[in-house]
């Protein structure tokens, strides 16, 4: 919260840097309902922080969910012939 008791918006470069993705990447989740936005009177979008925040641990624990899985069957699948395994 700011002094005046409102919470800090953020743009979406600013939100961009958070993830390491690029601007348009946080405009495309805002377009497709991923992430919440308020528009500004010129049209803008600005992101909540808590909205963000909320966003970055959800996608931090999708991520590593999606990591586990992926080595979990990287290990039961067979060598493909000329394939050493390590």
């Amino acid at each position: 919260m700011t002094d005046d008791g409102t919470e800090p918006l953020l743009t979406p470069a600013e939100v961009a840097q958070l993830f390491r993705v690029q601007p348009q990447t946080v405009t495309r989740w805002a377009t497709t309902g991923r992430l919440r936005f308020l528009r500004t009177p010129g049209g803008h979008r600005r992101f909540r922080e808590s909205d963000v925040r909320a966003f970055l641990m959800e996608s931090t624990t999708t991520t590593k969910g999606l990591t586990r899985r992926t080595a979990q069957s990287a290990a039961a699948k067979p060598a493909r012939r000329g394939e050493t395994t390590g």
